[in-house]
């Protein structure tokens, strides 16, 4: 039976009802994660954070004190005047100036000192001599890369520091703008052709934390991920020294299969392997791939289902990215991921 116009209009109602007290609650959520700015692990993202939550302070104020004028001024629309002052011109031209020019110069004023002077003296790239070591990061279309200088450390898409500790962090890029972020950890630094930025990495606890390309790169800009481990010094130098060790031998028969094909293959052609005759740096470098958490740039997990679905078709995993299908079969496939996955 087709409902009244009456029930029609409740319906609508209802339904914009919902939207209005639905949207608040979508634009919190919308800024809760992995990573999100209002979760800082480092003294420079507390920062930001107080900062923050202050400039939402303030424009919260000047919201509700413009619903209240406008709610005053419909419930008083039949009355001439303010409220107990009447309508003498001259607190209305005082309260225009107060409220109008007073407050908000001295506001952008405090506002624009914390945020362009004190605060970028707090998170400026950091004195070479004030930091522990220096990491390397050069960002790709669309993954990123990881060096670690003085020593052969080379990884990708994960970024290990020890905790407690002043990181120096170089960005580069191989190719068109990149922006280095976690939020979690440190501001955003451009990573523009043909220059080097810094930023200063610090992590107070031990953590995974997530970071993110926020430039606009190419089609797969938006899954350009990266992940910050910040770990006890003592586990950090064992993951370094590791690192920094050419790929260990593997002993089952899968995997030594995988191993020539690998060598054999185009795989070879893009990509670099420590201690073999892989030497190619188009793609990461995948000494020690097993050790990862991630593949395609924190895309998938890092487990054999996964590895093998990405090697059997990029493509559908990530549209437009570089890897190509190198046509495998499934033996062939299952092969190189036993290969792969012996590299920790």
């Amino acid at each position: 039976m087709p409902s009244s116009p009456r029930d029609r209009r409740r319906s609508r109602r209802r339904r914009g009802l919902l939207i209005i007290c639905g949207l608040p609650g979508a634009a919190a959520l919308s800024g809760c994660g992995r990573q999100s700015i209002l979760s800082g692990h480092s003294p420079q993202t507390h920062n930001i954070m107080l900062l923050w939550w202050w400039m939402l302070g303030a424009s919260v104020i000047v919201f509700l004190g413009a619903v209240g004028m406008l709610g005053l001024a419909w419930f008083r629309r039949r009355s001439a005047g303010l409220p107990i002052f009447g309508e003498r011109e001259d607190i209305n031209q005082r309260l225009v100036l107060l409220f109008g020019i007073g407050i908000p110069t001295v506001v952008l004023t405090v506002l624009f000192a914390v945020s362009n002077i004190y605060l970028i003296g707090q998170t400026a790239p950091p004195a070479v001599a004030s930091t522990s070591m220096t990491i390397d990061v050069i960002a790709h279309q669309w993954w990123w890369e990881v060096r670690y200088p003085g020593t052969q450390a080379v990884t990708a898409n994960e970024i290990h520091i020890p905790i407690t500790t002043r990181v120096n962090v170089v960005g580069t890029t191989a190719d068109v703008i990149h922006d280095l972020w976690v939020p979690q950890l440190a501001r955003k630094i451009d990573l523009v052709p043909g220059r080097k930025n810094r930023v200063l990495m610090y992590a107070s606890r031990s953590g995974t934390y997530g970071g993110q390309c926020a430039e606009f790169c190419g089609f797969q800009h938006a899954h350009m991920g990266l992940r910050v481990v910040a770990q006890s010094p003592a586990a950090f130098r064992s993951w370094l020294t590791s690192m920094a060790a050419p790929a260990t031998s593997s002993t089952g028969a899968g995997a030594q299969a995988g191993r020539q094909l690998f060598m054999s293959a185009q795989c070879a052609s893009c990509h670099q392997i420590r201690g073999t005759s892989a030497r190619a740096t188009v793609g990461p470098d995948l000494t020690h791939v097993a050790s990862r958490s991630t593949l395609a740039a924190a895309e998938i997990p890092n487990d054999p289902a996964h590895l093998a679905a990405w090697i059997s078709n990029p493509q559908a995993i990530k549209p437009g990215d570089r890897m190509p299908d190198l046509g495998l079969s499934r033996t062939q496939v299952n092969e190189i991921v036993a290969y792969l996955d012996s590299l920790h």
